[in-house]
């Protein structure tokens, strides 16, 4: 290892913010031979790691929410314009951030997340909710669109 990877390791473990600008400023200039790439490469996975979890985290939210309009009668007269602000907020955030790569990570997941934002409804609620997931990815994603109420 060469004094300048040496050196950059060194300043990644002291400042995070200044190591980055010279990350930066070396990928910028091609000076790949400087470059610190363990850090950079466990730097480029956290973030893939902490944007796939941030999306996830919105789509639990936006069905949890589309659960509540949807299913829970008892509470819908007091709750329903706070649920759709809600849903409406998500969306927009979940929009800020979704990329090509990060809504087609979202189709392969989004059973899974189902089961989460059911199971986090379903203890708030006390309701029985369906097992099979009944909304697209696109319906999650439309800003306009809301689910058909049903009376229990």
């Amino acid at each position: 290892m060469n004094n300048q990877v040496t050196d950059l390791n060194l300043l990644y473990e002291a400042d995070y913010f200044e190591w980055l600008e010279k990350m930066i400023k070396l990928l910028n200039n091609r000076q790949l031979k400087q470059i610190d790439y363990d850090n950079l490469i466990a730097e480029l996975e956290a973030l893939g790691r902490s944007e796939k979890s941030a999306v996830e985290s919105f789509v639990i939210l936006i069905i949890q929410h589309l659960l509540f309009y949807q299913y829970w009668e008892k509470e819908r007269d007091d709750n329903s314009r706070h649920w759709q602000t809600e849903i409406l907020t998500f969306r927009t955030q979940l929009e800020l951030k979704l990329t090509t790569n990060l809504r087609n990570y979202l189709v392969d997941r989004l059973d899974y997340l189902y089961g989460k934002a059911r199971k986090i409804a379903q203890v708030k609620s006390e309701l029985k909710l369906p097992e099979i997931n009944p909304y697209t990815l696109e319906q999650i994603l439309d800003e306009d669109w809301l689910p058909g109420q049903i009376i229990n």
